[in-house]
């Protein structure tokens, strides 16, 4: 889809469209706006994709020290746009950007897109048995 344009910039995101993008999100069921919108605040970049009448269609951001480190979260496309090259055009954005550039771990998480990171190098964790995590569950009212 060639038509699509890629933004970055709290300026330039829709931030209702992403809540509801988001809150359909396995990984953010029911998620609310202020929570959003402090997540993109508080992101190194955050990026999104809009058709010609500027109606956004896609979603994503990074949280990073622009040094060593980024992880990408928060990668959504529109259910009737996937399978179209959105999510590739938003990752060749991200890992190109000029802020990422000496950027050299990366990481993410996925559920069903592993073919799309792929293409772009991501490959399981190298050291799972030292990667650790705190799991909780989201706050009530977020």
């Amino acid at each position: 889809m060639k038509e699509i344009v890629i933004k970055d910039g709290i300026e330039e995101m829709d931030f209702e469209q992403v809540t509801k993008m988001l809150s359909e999100a396995d990984w953010s069921p029911g998620i609310k706006i202020d929570e959003v919108k402090k997540g993109a605040y508080n992101s190194s970049l955050i990026v999104g994709a809009f058709l010609p009448d500027e109606t956004q269609i896609g979603y994503a951001r990074v949280v990073s020290d622009k040094t060593r480190f980024a992880y990408i979260l928060d990668v959504y496309i529109q259910e009737n746009y996937r399978q179209k090259g959105i999510g590739q055009k938003i990752l060749e954005y991200i890992l190109s950007h000029k802020e990422l550039k000496g950027v050299y771990q990366w990481m993410l998480i996925t559920d069903d897109a592993h073919d799309l990171y792929r293409k772009f190098g991501f490959e399981p964790v190298s050291r799972p048995l030292d990667l650790m995590e705190i799991r909780q569950e989201r706050p009530k009212g977020r």
